[in-house]
């Protein structure tokens, strides 16, 4: 098995690690950007496809794979995002029930669960140390399309790009499916910074069961005002 893309990923890790510490508030603002890029494109793909179908009867016939791509994108990054910024709802009726270190116990388990999902969703061949026939994960088979270099259904490159560098006419799948392991990799990525800053009590839990509640309360006065 090659280790590249394990390399890679590891790099791209301790690149963004950096920056967020160098540029803190930055890559905050690009990391929503980024989210709300992919939210727009899909809008005005949807909204562009709906006037070009009644009004024109024509349309793009990748809309429909573009924006199921786009959707996937967006909830694969929205796993880390929503763990960095404490969004994920859950239920805290145990954990608010109980005293302050067994909840420090439980989000701690919660943190370690998350990251040990993403590390056997990104690449699952270490659990064969522990006796567990499996193999396979996002790395291995974002690799095996990377090789096949197989187009996707509907998604073509513009007839310049397909002209100037000799590209096939579909986009290739390993390029839509890059979104797997990196978004993996952020995945654990933030859940170790969750588990780090539970254990050292900058956070007290990983979801954010009570958001309702807070909304409630930042909002309780502004009809008044």
């Amino acid at each position: 098995m090659d280790y590249w893309p394990h390399i890679y990923l590891l790099v791209f890790i301790g690149i963004l690690w950096i920056l967020e510490k160098l540029f803190p508030r930055a890559m905050e603002k690009a990391e929503e950007n980024l989210l709300v890029i992919i939210i727009t494109a899909i809008m005005l793909v949807s909204f562009g496809q709906v006037i070009a179908r009644y009004g024109f009867n024509t349309g793009w016939s990748a809309a429909l794979e573009f924006n199921t791509v786009a959707f996937s994108w967006l909830i694969l990054l929205g796993m880390s995002y929503g763990i960095k910024t404490g969004i994920h709802l859950g239920v805290d009726i145990v954990l608010n029930a109980v005293p302050h270190r067994v909840t420090k116990a439980l989000s701690l388990f919660g943190a370690f669960a998350t990251l040990m999902y993403g590390l056997i969703l990104i690449d699952s061949t270490w659990l064969a140390m522990l006796g567990v026939d499996v193999r396979g994960g996002a790395i291995e088979y974002w690799a095996k399309m990377y090789k096949i270099g197989i187009g996707s259904e509907e998604l073509r490159y513009p007839e310049f790009l397909q002209e100037a560098f000799g590209l096939q006419p579909r986009v290739h799948r390993w390029l839509v499916l890059v979104i797997l392991p990196i978004s993996l990799a952020l995945l654990i990525y933030r859940s170790l910074q969750a588990f780090i800053d539970i254990w050292r009590d900058k956070r007290p839990m990983l979801i954010s069961g009570h958001e309702a509640k807070d909304l409630v309360d930042e909002n309780l006065n502004v009809l008044k005002d």
